[in-house]
């Protein structure tokens, strides 16, 4: 194809080609020219370029733990009194002690109730170690990336003079 058509265009005039122009002969035609656009059409492939593998690991190990436990104890104190009452005396409490009448019937000529002895209930909170054996789990996860070979190596990019090379394993945030 040859760029231009004729040499005895006017001056100012682009070229065009010989194929695409229409001569001039008569005053009242136009000159046509044909405009030419290309169009590009890209299409993308999914192509695998690697495997990864996750496996999960639970491992277990003794440990002594030191547990502070807390349990409450009791002392009873018999407190003998032995003095008749005309009616039972109530539970009564003196700061952390509980004191609890226990009364009997005595036989007399009357009948009169006689306090035999008092309970006095004192609540203490004792707190001791003990050390006990425990089974802890731990998870460890292990990472495998295998690469396999693309369906076409020319659609591999690789890696510019600026772009660094980064470990497969700092991707793992992106599975």
């Amino acid at each position: 194809m040859e760029n231009t058509a004729d040499s005895s265009q006017q001056p100012g005039v682009a070229p065009q080609p010989a194929e695409n122009q229409l001569i001039n002969q008569g005053a009242s035609q136009p000159v046509v020219i044909r405009v030419i656009e290309e169009q590009i059409r890209i299409d993308k492939k999914v192509v695998e370029s690697a495997r990864v593998r996750i496996s999960k690991r639970v491992s277990e190990h003794e440990e002594s733990v030191d547990i502070s436990l807390v349990h409450e104890e009791v002392d009873v104190e018999r407190v003998a009194v032995n003095q008749y009452v005309e009616t039972p005396p109530s539970i009564r409490y003196e700061g952390d002690t509980t004191i609890i009448p226990v009364l009997r019937e005595v036989a007399v000529v009357e009948k009169r109730l006689l306090l035999v002895e008092e309970l006095r209930v004192t609540k203490r909170h004792v707190q001791t170690n003990e050390t006990q054996q425990l089974t802890l789990r731990r998870e460890d996860i292990q990472v495998e990336r295998t690469v396999s070979e693309p369906a076409n190596p020319e659609m591999v990019r690789q890696p510019n003079a600026e772009q660094s090379v980064r470990n497969p394993d700092d991707n793992l945030n992106s599975i």
